[in-house]
């Protein structure tokens, strides 16, 4: 059976299809501009395909509750041309098969507890950090999306003393995203995260507001792992420095045996940056 993955984000389309073991057989990529321009492109991809079905992991806010009017439509997001666009009823138009949403991170998160070393684990969380910072929740084996979805990146947190950043967020300024995405650390140092991978300093202030989003989610969600994708985590040398701080957060609070494992605990993505794709071949067998 073949099916056909779109992740949709706000720089490019990855198309895809694959089977179900999670194999990708093959996948291009497409600049994201305007509607117009974009998705008859994607749609040329799929057509002669003969997929089963369409999973669509894309970048939000995105209306995911199949009971909603909205349905599948991007919502009040800043890519401007994108807003109210309906981008589950023009895929499935276009196609003539069935086909599923849900937001890029859910994705991500749906490939690594369908095909990666979380595979089997019943409450997970999945954090990106990169353009911009999402957050997905799996809680006793079901994707929590509530009135909309979760969006931990805008949770708010204390400022590191060091810090004189004011934060790049429109709405919220010094939430997680406005202090620790890719674009603020950028906008803070003059330099893309790859480049300044010998500053302790830039990693003691990106640690710091990552294990206070971590330690915040530990209380409230409850866990069993803790991914961490996105290009910022391509900086290995974060993980050290978040699991100690978490665990000093923590403060002996809670005596569990994940938390005396945290090298395994907190993680980073386990499928090559390939989880997103995987994870949109998930939301299409799931589809059907």
């Amino acid at each position: 059976m073949i099916y056909g993955a779109l992740e949709a984000g706000g720089t490019k389309m990855v198309c895809a299809i694959g089977d179900e073991s999670g194999k990708i057989i093959e996948q291009i990529s497409i600049p994201t501009k305007t509607p117009e321009e974009t998705m008859p492109r994607i749609v040329e991809y799929f057509k002669d395909k003969n997929i089963k079905s369409l999973g669509i992991a894309t970048f939000g806010p995105v209306d995911v509750h199949p009971d909603s009017s909205t349905y599948g439509h991007i919502l009040d997001t800043p890519k401007t041309p994108w807003i109210g666009f309906d981008m589950l009823g023009y895929m499935k138009e276009a196609l003539g098969v069935p086909a599923g949403i849900d937001t890029d991170v859910n994705g991500s998160l749906l490939g690594e507890v369908t095909w990666g070393t979380s595979k089997g684990i019943s409450d997970v969380v999945y954090i990106t950090i990169g353009t911009g910072v999402g957050g997905g929740i799996l809680s006793g084996g079901k994707i929590v999306h509530g009135m909309l979805h979760p969006e931990l990146g805008h949770m708010k947190v204390v400022k590191h003393e060091a810090d004189n950043y004011e934060g790049r967020c429109p709405y919220h300024g010094t939430c997680l995203e406005g202090l620790a995405s890719g674009p603020a650390i950028e906008a803070r140092y003059g330099a893309t995260a790859s480049k300044l991978a010998d500053r302790d300093d830039v990693w003691e202030i990106e640690s710091y507001y990552i294990a206070q989003a971590i330690s915040n989610l530990i209380c409230i969600v409850s866990p069993k792992k803790i991914i961490l994708g996105g290009g910022v985590m391509h900086q290995k040398q974060l993980f050290p420095l978040i699991r100690k701080k978490v665990l000093e957060n923590l403060n002996g609070y809670f005596k569990l045996d994940e938390l005396s494992d945290i090298d395994n605990y907190i993680v980073p993505a386990s499928l090559n940056d390939d989880q997103g794709i995987m994870g949109a071949i998930k939301i299409a067998m799931d589809a059907v």
